[in-house]
């Protein structure tokens, strides 16, 4: 009854973290005089001011009072706390503004190493009756967190792996999947933390990036029918930088 399979190899590793000044001046300009009487939202004192994380960054040459704007959406920071909070993440190349959630450069996330698969089968979904099923199945297994992770050098557990999730094989669910193999590969889709669901921490849950793993029944929230979710997880995926865009390189 399966058709079509195909199987993604485990996503690269994440890029080699970029020095953290180059990717601060690379997508902030600094303003010259008296900035606006406006706070920086990162350390929440006035941009006039010198930024609340002074004292941390004592041999940047990036300096407390310097403040910049980012190139694109136009807001305006402390450049030494969108340093500190740069050093503070992935420090995978990219910016996400604190105000907006415009991403600069290219975001990938901490998924642990895994196997994607696709496949197609005839069934329908509710609410898909003119079309196909597409199966996506998730396989992690359980591991030692990398420096990526919050404990690096502890186990973590990977509970309910393979997961299988679902999408109508339509012109919108092909294009959905091809954005989650994008997704998949910047290793965005799982994270390590906390389970919303258990409280366990130190394992594998979902990244913000929302899967039906039901098909039959919405009853739980994670099936069908569900009209606006093909344009909710586009609009995830997007808040990841995931975007058609990246569907033409």
């Amino acid at each position: 009854m399966v058709s079509d399979f195909c199987c993604l190899l485990s996503p690269l590793c994440a890029a080699t973290p970029t020095e953290p000044e180059v990717v601060v001046r690379k997508y902030l300009e600094e303003l010259k005089g008296t900035p606006a009487d406006e706070d920086c939202i990162i350390c929440m004192e006035k941009l006039a001011s010198p930024s609340g994380y002074g004292d941390a960054c004592e041999c940047s040459t990036i300096k407390p009072e310097m403040v910049g704007r980012l190139t694109s959406c136009q807001h305006s920071f402390h450049m030494l706390c969108v340093l500190a909070m740069y050093s503070n993440g992935n420090k995978d190349g990219s910016l996400q503004c604190p105000s907006c959630k415009t991403i600069y450069g290219e975001k990938t996330g901490t998924q642990p190493k895994g196997r994607m698969e696709v496949s197609t089968f005839p069934q329908s979904l509710p609410g898909h009756k003119d079309c196909g099923t597409i199966q996506i199945v998730y396989h992690i297994s359980r591991g030692i967190q990398g420096p990526e992770h919050p404990n690096p050098g502890m186990p973590y557990t990977a509970r309910g792996f393979p997961r299988y999730c679902y999408l109508p094989d339509n012109e919108k669910g092909r294009k959905v999947l091809e954005l989650l193999k994008v997704a998949w590969k910047r290793r965005l889709i799982f994270t390590v933390g906390t389970s919303s669901t258990t409280g366990e921490s130190n394992t594998v849950v979902w990244n913000e990036i929302h899967h039906k793993t039901e098909m039959d029944t919405n009853l739980s929230g994670h099936g069908y029918p569900d009209p606006n979710y093909l344009d909710n997880v586009l609009a995830e995926l997007a808040a990841q930088g995931v975007t058609e865009d990246c569907l033409r390189k």
